[in-house]
């Protein structure tokens, strides 16, 4: 039988944290599906299949990882992978006591769907997406805290965005 789990989040960009919580995830895991979410309710700086095909660029060289988008609960995605784990990190206690009611909720949807938390790397207890797009926006090293080609995708993105202000 093949222990799957599902990563979901709405990797805004992705960071060298969810890298970290993927690789060990992988490690831990027969297969591991990056869920990017994709809701409506939010406006993202990348869209879903931006956020998709980086995602797939970064982990080009991890077999057993692949990229999904999903609308809606994740409890509903990780049924529809049949897979048996949700994965999450925590970085903080404000993150796990969010993360608690998310894991119990879940648990109250589907019973066979357990969470399976990852503490944050010490050297990303401090990294968010918000973080991360917040130093680029304002042309900042962002360097330490992405992989290259996120790197590459957000001074991109703020290209286009002070591009079309101009315009």
């Amino acid at each position: 039988m093949i222990r799957r789990a599902v990563y979901p989040g709405s990797f805004d960009p992705v960071t060298n944290g969810h890298i970290d919580i993927i690789k060990r995830a992988a490690n831990q895991f027969d297969e591991v599906i990056v869920g990017v979410l994709v809701n409506s309710a939010k406006s993202p700086l990348f869209s879903s299949i931006e956020r998709v095909n980086i995602l797939k660029e970064v982990l080009k060289d991890m077999p057993s990882v692949r990229v999904e988008s999903f609308d809606g609960l994740s409890v509903n995605f990780v049924r529809e992978c049949k897979a048996a784990a949700i994965i999450r990190g925590l970085r903080a206690t404000t993150d796990f006591e969010y993360e608690l009611q998310m894991a119990q909720m879940n648990r109250v949807l589907d019973e066979g769907i357990d969470t399976v938390f990852f503490i944050t790397n010490l050297q990303y207890a401090y990294l968010s997406s918000s973080i991360v797009k917040e130093v680029a926006k304002h042309g900042g090293d962002i360097s330490k805290l992405v992989p290259p080609p996120v790197e590459r995708a957000l001074i991109m993105k703020y290209k286009e965005i002070a591009n079309g202000q101009q315009n």
